[in-house]
């Protein structure tokens, strides 16, 4: 049995469709779905029920689920094992959206070149549900922000960059006060769950705001575009860019340091690829 087949059907259940897994594999959705006949073909039944586009566990993809993944997970450890003291194999990342886009296109160019038998697999998320990804170990290294709990034991931890709280304004808006703005201003606010929620609910009960509050999005750059468009004022982390082009909106840093996000990589210790790890994480460290 091709290991690759095992995979491909992991990612597919894990990700919800051929598409998204076809993304995360680097391969196209018919490859994908080639690999998850072959391997029902082997088996001799039935393991993903198709609606549309998306695509869930039959009754006998879910028996043999846990299996599946196991067995991937230690292919994957057996290929960093093996390549001896230079680091090669698979390395599964999960990130936010603005870290993929803004934080890790450089650092990836520079494994790339220097640990080129490094297969990085990228897959995007919300922090608390990439924590978890990691402690199943359906990943092997999460960017996310610094969580409000003390990490276990069993993780890692490195801070990459430190994101202060800003608010965000219209250009034409000339007021200065923050917390003038935020009384007055129909709010945007921006909700990554409650990791991304902490900091700007601090803030506001800290200076007894209670905003307007007229749109929720979880996403950074539509709540910039949003204020562009003249349809709010927002407090946001400072993310790293690109911003989005052609913007006129304003940024005034709000609450210091008391306030900031902080972004790090947090990993697994007894990873089987913590020489993997330890080289991507390297180059974050060399940047």
């Amino acid at each position: 049995m091709d290991t690759r087949f095992l995979a491909s059907f992991v990612a597919v259940v894990d990700e919800g469709s051929m598409a998204a897994a076809a993304r995360l594999l680097n391969i196209t959705p018919a490859a994908v779905a080639q690999r998850v006949r072959a391997l029902e073909g082997e088996i001799g039944t039935a393991l993903v029920s198709r609606a549309g586009r998306t695509v869930a566990p039959t009754e006998a993809g879910l028996a043999i689920l846990d299996r599946a993944r196991s067995l991937s997970r230690d292919v994957r450890d057996l290929q960093a094992v093996a390549a001896g003291d230079q680091p090669a194999g698979e390395l599964r990342v999960g990130a936010n959206s603005t870290s993929v886009s803004g934080l890790l296109p450089a650092v990836l160019n520079r494994l790339n070149k220097h640990h080129p038998a490094v297969r990085v697999i990228l897959g995007r998320g919300h922090s608390s549900g990439l924590y978890q990804q990691l402690v199943d170990r359906q990943i092997d290294v999460a960017m996310i922000p610094e969580p409000s709990f003390v990490l276990p034991k069993s993780c890692d931890w490195r801070e990459i960059r430190r994101e202060p709280l800003v608010l965000i304004t219209p250009s034409s808006l000339r007021r200065r006060d923050p917390v003038r703005i935020l009384k007055s201003e129909p709010f945007i606010r921006y909700n990554q769950g409650r990791w991304g929620r902490a900091n700007i609910t601090n803030y506001l009960r800290a200076n007894d705001i209670k905003p307007q509050q007229r749109f929720e999005l979880d996403s950074l750059d539509a709540i910039a575009i949003m204020v562009d468009r003249g349809l709010g004022v927002s407090l946001i982390p400072d993310f790293a860019g690109p911003w989005p082009e052609g913007l006129a909106v304003r940024k005034r840093a709000v609450g210091g340091d008391t306030y900031e996000r902080r972004i790090g990589l947090v990993w697994l210790r007894a990873s089987a690829r913590l020489r993997l790890i330890r080289a991507f994480v390297e180059e974050f460290e060399n940047a």
